[in-house]
């Protein structure tokens, strides 16, 4: 039977199992491939074999593009060591599309133990997979430092191979084996994704976390716009009344010090001092809140507030008619009093100046009188003054609270509203990113989907092709 004759057989096989099934896109290359691992001695031994067997064409990996396949495939490895996996993986790669391999130990002729690692290459790989249990293995010396090279045994097991009638039937086996192993692999990889469970875990643990980030962001900010505005009402209440202290005591002081030339002016420098603490106290609380904003990260401008103006009177100094009469009655009796004390002095010490001396005390009981009268009258009005101060800082410290207070309420409604407008901006950006990670999910969802679906309707097919090949590479 022809080549083209075998491979038609083969692939009327395969379209009676499915007839879409794809073929191998291998283009057969008439040659041996002569590969192995590095310093395995595959270089000695290709020309060695090229100098033996003229007829044949030998060529290395290099030599084939992608998309070609050899005729017959020897592996060549050293009887140094044993095989390793990455000997057994280069192996399946080389030999994809070729049934026929030939496995070669070489430099026999300085390793004497080399049937034992012919052997073990040969359990190494049988285990490995079993389309190699019956490969043959030779020992050979392409390159030895006496005498001539031993290939024999190579030669003999490559004629026997290339000349077998059914070779080319059992490479396009091979070669459609190969095919549908990928394409069964590509089904499952197309199921599972590249890592596409690792990204669905992730963007699952990303949209938790971006729903964690903005429910914990939105309650530490509500929780600082209330905590800063609790602790600004505590502070602008302390700085109002500290403030109206601070000026009711310099007002009582300075009304201690007054003198009755300076009554007349103490009113108007009272009220004066009033309102200049009331534009203190707004500047601090306008200051303090801006502050607050700021801290916040809120723009907001609270409500304007006017600063409250106290009307203070004059100041309640009143007639005191009869209290100056009774201290002019007390005035002169102290004064009398003395007066005769002093007159009884000259008569005893001085009789020739009992007249005069006479006269001199009665103005100094007159002069003491006034005295007494009007001391008392000036210590009288300032503690009148003193009074009136605590009474008016009193109504200032009241209206104050009550404004700082009034303040405070507004701007924590201006900033309420403020961080609101800001919550609801994070929570369309929260929303924009939870559904774009949704968006992402659902598109890996389906094309899983997608995937199972088409291995659920092309792996069986697939998998009788598999067997199909499984059997004809058996039966040769």
């Amino acid at each position: 039977m022809s080549a083209a004759d075998a491979h038609a057989d083969v692939d009327a096989v395969i379209a009676g199992i499915d007839a879409e099934l794809p073929p191998p896109a291998v283009t057969r290359r008439d040659g041996v491939l002569v590969v192995g691992p590095w310093l395995a001695g595959s270089s000695s031994l290709i020309a060695a074999l090229r100098q033996r067997e003229p007829d044949h064409r030998f060529v290395e990996a290099a030599d084939l593009r992608a998309g070609e396949a050899p005729t017959a495939v020897v592996f060549v490895v050293s009887a140094a060591a044993p095989l390793t996996d990455s000997d057994c993986a280069l192996l399946n790669v080389v030999a994809a599309d070729t049934d026929a391999v030939v496995g070669v130990v070489t430099k026999i002729d300085v390793h004497r133990a080399w049937p034992d690692v012919l052997e073990a290459d040969r359990a190494r790989l049988a285990a490995h997979d079993s389309r190699y249990v019956r490969m043959p293995w030779v020992g050979v010396a392409a390159a030895p430092d006496l005498g001539e090279p031993e290939l024999d045994d190579l030669v003999g097991a490559l004629r026997v191979a290339l000349h077998d009638d059914s070779l080319s039937r059992r490479n396009h086996l091979r070669a459609w084996e190969n095919r549908l192993s990928g394409l069964h692999r590509r089904l499952d990889r197309e199921v599972e994704g590249a890592g596409r469970e690792v990204r669905l875990a992730d963007l699952r643990e990303q949209r938790a976390a971006a729903l964690r980030r903005y429910r914990l962001d939105r309650s530490e900010r509500t929780i600082a716009v209330r905590s800063q505005l609790q602790q600004a009402r505590v502070q602008l209440s302390y700085f109002a009344r500290s403030r109206c202290t601070s000026v009711r005591t310099e007002l009582q002081e300075d009304a201690a010090a007054l003198t009755r030339r300076r009554f007349g002016a103490f009113a108007p420098y009272v009220a004066r001092r009033v309102d200049e603490v009331v534009d203190e106290v707004d500047d601090g609380v306008t200051r303090q809140l801006a502050d607050v904003g700021t801290e916040l990260g809120l723009v907001a401008e609270p409500p304007a507030s006017p600063a409250p103006a106290l009307a203070v009177g004059a100041a309640p100094v009143r007639s005191r008619r009869l209290e100056t009469r009774l201290m002019s009655l007390l005035g002169a009796g102290f004064g009398l009093g003395v007066a005769l004390t002093l007159t009884r002095l000259f008569t005893d010490v001085a009789p020739q100046w009992t007249v005069a001396g006479a006269v001199g005390c009665a103005f100094v009981g007159v002069a003491l009188t006034l005295w007494v009268v009007t001391v008392r009258g000036l210590l009288h009005d300032r503690a009148v003054l003193d009074r009136w101060v605590a009474e008016v800082t009193a109504g200032l410290r009241t209206v104050m609270e009550e404004w700082v207070a009034t303040r405070v309420l507004a701007a924590e409604s201006a900033f309420s509203k403020a961080a609101a407008e800001r919550d609801e901006i994070e929570r369309t950006r929260a929303d924009e990113l939870v559904a774009r990670f949704d968006r992402e999910i659902r598109e890996h969802t389906l094309a899983r989907a997608r995937a199972v679906a088409a291995r659920e309707e092309r792996a069986p097919a697939v998998a009788r092709a598999l067997a199909a090949v499984h059997s004809e590479l058996g039966a040769e």
